[in-house]
């Protein structure tokens, strides 16, 4: 699925249009979900925007963060816990999914890789197996210690 969005323009331009391609299955589904069985019932019709209010407005950052934060406290999530963070997530989870360090960082709209690694928060796992990997390709498999 592939959506259109602007991210932030660099001095004394426009914002750059970048299209954002979801390889999460799932992600797809729901959106396609959303587009087919909810958007219409808001009467949005052809309005640009994909995420619409009840009255077929373009939802505003604000109104994001109020719902956000509803939410977090209902399930008594931890107060700095915010909507960028699933930015992060959604980095973390590309990159130890396999994605390509340029798709992501072309993804989140970074011009450079070290701006991008700020998002990434990979689990202890992930970062021994790769680690392992490494080391493997180094060195060769592991002997088994002699009892």
């Amino acid at each position: 699925m592939l959506s259109v969005r602007y991210g932030k323009a660099v001095r004394g331009q426009p914002p750059r249009r970048r299209n954002v391609a979801s390889v999460m299955g799932w992600a797809v589904e729901a959106v396609a979900d959303y587009v087919a069985n909810v958007r219409p019932l808001f009467g949005a019709g052809e309005h640009p925007a994909l995420w619409v209010t009840e009255r077929g407005g373009r939802i505003k950052p604000a109104e994001i963060n109020t719902r956000f934060q509803q939410y977090r406290t209902a399930l008594k999530l931890p107060p700095e816990l915010g909507p960028h963070c699933l930015r992060h997530s959604y980095v973390t989870h590309l990159i130890e999914d396999g994605a390509d360090r340029t798709f992501v960082q072309h993804q989140v709209g970074h011009r450079w890789g070290s701006t991008m690694a700020i998002y990434t928060g990979v689990s202890d796992d992930f970062m021994n197996t790769m680690l392992r990997g490494v080391l493997t390709q180094a060195l060769g498999p592991p002997r088994e210690q002699e009892a």
